[in-house]
Formats: structure tokens, C-alpha cells, sequence
């Protein structure tokens, strides 16, 4: 029997301490993949994402518990097993407009973390494409477009492009997928430029 959980919601990480534990590789990944599951997962499970042994990975489960961003989700029966979920299955980050230097320093640093995550995916992608089925070559995409919008006009964008991923966001969570169905990446940004 699954526990009860409260609607979960949009975290928005503001605090730099809590930036800066999670400004790692390996923190990501576990991250992102309790972000993805229903019930949650254990240090073992999650060290095959991350790429390091259970006992390194419990280190950085109890790091990002420290700083409330997983908690211990209900046993599977086995005591001996610890099981971790995370609170919200998506997060923003944001120090703010008037963020001292101290903050801004924290933010990059996660920020980095990401682009490097997200390169990389993009590079396996290059590199395995030609040995992809061909509906699925066809079907990803990279564009680089320069639009010319108001700010009202961005933040309209910015909100229907998330109206439009909130199925496929909360699909990632339950049991049975479409067949057929892949996790893919998508890296949106918007950011004017000079």
C-alpha cells in the first residue's frame, strides 16, 4: 500500500547552501531519477544512475536530505533497506534579482552543472543517432531561433510551452507508460540577448 502523499509542487531553490549540495554531478542524477519514480528508490538502486557505489551514493542521499530536498519515503518490507523520494517531482532555481555575490556564485555554479549534464546528453545523442530507430531520429530536435518579443510576450511563451509539457512531465510517474514511450530531455531557455 503506497502512503498518502500531499499534492507536490514546484520547489524553487533560493537558498545557496542548498545550491551548492546540489551543484554536483552525481546529486543531479539522483535527483533527477527520485524525481522521476512514484515510490522511490534506495541507495543501490540509485548508485547505477549516479555511476558510484552504494556507499558514496548513501553520502549524497543523506546530503540532499540534509537539505530538504528528498526525505525517507515508506519500507518495501526489507528494514534493512532505506528507500528515499523526492519532494517535488521539479524545481527551479533562483536567487534573485538582488542576490549578493555569495548567492549569484552558488546559482552559476548549479546552473553549470546542468549545461554540463545537458551537453553531454546531447553529445551521447550525436554520437548513437545513427543506430536509432529512425522514427525516433527523425523526431529529436535542436533549434536555435532568435524571436523578437516583449517581455509580456516571453512570459506568455514561457507559459504555454510549460502548459504544453505538464502531461508529459507527470507521465514520467506512473507505472505503465504508452508503448513505446522513452524518457527524453528537453532543455528550454529563454534569455535575451544584446
Amino acid at each position: 500500500m503506497t502512503e498518502a502523499r500531499p499534492e507536490q509542487r514546484r520547489v524553487t531553490i533560493s537558498d545557496p547552501q542548498v545550491m551548492r549540495a546540489l551543484a554536483h554531478p552525481a546529486r543531479l542524477a539522483i535527483m533527477e531519477h527520485l524525481s522521476s519514480l512514484e515510490g522511490g528508490a534506495t541507495a543501490t538502486e540509485c548508485a547505477e544512475i549516479a555511476g558510484l557505489s552504494p556507499s558514496a551514493t548513501s553520502y549524497h542521499l543523506r546530503a540532499l536530505a540534509k537539505f530538504g530536498l528528498i526525505e525517507p519515503a515508506p519500507s518495501r518490507g526489507d528494514a534493512r533497506e532505506r528507500v528515499w523520494r523526492s519532494f517535488s517531482p521539479s524545481y527551479s532555481v533562483e536567487s534573485g534579482q538582488a542576490a549578493d555575490p555569495d548567492a549569484r556564485d552558488a546559482e552559476l555554479a548549479l546552473v553549470e552543472a546542468h549545461l554540463a549534464r545537458d551537453s553531454q546528453r546531447t553529445r551521447e545523442w550525436i554520437r548513437r543517432a545513427p543506430d536509432e530507430p529512425t522514427e525516433w531520429y527523425h523526431a529529436a530536435w535542436f533549434s536555435d531561433t532568435l524571436l523578437l518579443l516583449t517581455a509580456a510576450e516571453l512570459a506568455g511563451l514561457n507559459e504555454a510551452i510549460h502548459e504544453l509539457m505538464g502531461p508529459y512531465r507527470r507521465r514520467l510517474r506512473v507505472a505503465d507508460p504508452p508503448e513505446g514511450a522513452r524518457t527524453v530531455a528537453v532543455q528550454y531557455r529563454t534569455l535575451p540577448i544584446d
